[in-house]
């Protein structure tokens, strides 16, 4: 399925994530797309490029999770133009045993029925603790 519309965009492609469908995931994104995960986590910075987001960004969260017990719930979505709010919730057990539950927003960009950014917004705090427990995610200030 290819289509010009930005939310169906979107849809389908959180639709893929939920329901583990790779080949949708990758054709999903331009190959030229930019995901941008900000904060201190080892995951935060801007992943450039379709592979990248797809196999290194995507493929190394995946690798946190028990298999089977990632659940993806898509909440809604506000569509202007080629941009695109998506708000969905993310529930799992992690392979240390902890629960993962979490809300997140990702404002994506649509441009020929494919993703070419994203910025996406979570509870970092809670991904750290349960994600990347041991991880120091403080960032020293200029006044330290």
């Amino acid at each position: 399925m290819t289509t010009n519309d930005a939310r169906a965009v979107v849809v389908r492609y959180v639709e893929a994530v939920r329901d583990g469908a790779a080949d949708v995931i990758h054709d999903s994104f331009a190959e030229d797309a930019t995901w941008h995960y900000p904060g201190s986590l080892p995951v935060s910075r801007v992943w450039h490029g379709r592979e990248e987001i797809v196999e290194e960004f995507l493929g190394s969260m995946g690798t946190v999770f028990v298999p089977g017990t990632l659940e993806i719930e898509l909440v809604g979505t506000v569509a202007e133009g080629d941009r695109v709010v998506a708000e969905w919730t993310a529930k799992a057990t992690t392979v240390t045993g902890a629960a993962y539950d979490n809300r997140c927003i990702g404002v994506y960009t649509v441009r020929d029925g494919k993703i070419t950014s994203v910025v996406e917004y979570a509870d970092t705090h809670h991904v750290a603790e349960t994600l990347f427990p041991g991880h120091d995610t403080h960032r020293p200030t200029d006044r330290e």
